[in-house]
């Protein structure tokens, strides 16, 4: 084994090893040391929000829980393809994301293996997850909730809020802990599309929630095999006739 190849090594277990440490404090703390919880004001709030009954909500915490919602579809955009050369099941950890957040993804991220190639070819769902049109769709979603929420919402009542709900105060942290894991992710999927520039990762890993939006959209597709040009014009040729 190569110097180089055990520093990579070394890297991935020192990431894999910070990343399990930060899912047992965040967990930890959510159950142990967040403010108390009130089942029946948090039932109201999410059946509102889901139905988008936002009317009285204030604008920051709609903003946030409907943002809370695209994150783990922007990190399927990575898993996904990432988990075609993952031993775990990343289709697994990436629905449960859509359930508890962080809670679910941070484990895989974790325990995954590097991974800077995508073997076979491309599935419906990640040529969709693939396409730009979804990086785009996305990142204008992502960029009118950022805009509703900053410019409508009421900073002041936020701040009560997450000091005196656990549903929000969690959830903010959550979406944090996102943002900060996210480039766990990103240098496996800029190589696997022949990216090897450190400005972008870097670009990308310090804008939170802008920075993976803007890369969701400009980022090139996954690259697929080649049909053998041979073979290709075999199968197209027309039968001789046999004597």
């Amino acid at each position: 084994m190569t110097n180089s190849m055990q520093a990579h090594s070394k890297s991935a277990i020192g990431r894999g090893l910070g990343l399990i440490v930060l899912w047992l404090i965040f967990a930890t703390y959510a159950f142990r040391f967040a403010p108390p919880v009130d089942f029946k004001a948090t039932f109201v709030l999410i059946r509102d929000l889901v139905v988008f009954k936002i009317e009285g909500i204030n604008p920051l915490v709609a903003a946030l829980f409907y943002l809370m919602g695209m994150w783990p579809l922007a990190y399927a955009c990575l898993t996904l393809a990432d988990g075609r050369g993952q031993r775990l099941w990343a289709w697994f950890f990436t629905v449960a994301s859509m359930a508890v957040g962080a809670f679910a993804l941070l484990p895989y991220l974790a325990l995954r293996s590097p991974n800077a190639t995508f073997p076979g070819k491309k599935g419906i769902l990640i040529r969709l997850l693939d396409a730009r049109l979804t990086g785009i769709a996305f990142a204008t979603g992502g960029f009118l909730l950022l805009g509703f929420g900053l410019l409508k919402g009421n900073w002041v009542d936020f701040a009560e809020q997450f000091q005196s709900s656990r549903f929000i105060h969690v959830m903010s942290l959550d979406f944090c802990v996102l943002c900060l894991a996210f480039p766990a992710l990103l240098g496996d999927d800029m190589a696997r599309r022949g990216l090897r520039s450190s400005r972008v990762f870097w670009a990308v890993s310090l804008l939170p929630i802008v920075g993976p939006l803007m890369y969701l959209c400009l980022r090139p597709a996954l690259p697929e095999p080649e049909r053998h040009p041979q073979a290709a014009s075999v199968r197209s040729s027309p039968a001789e006739p046999t004597a």
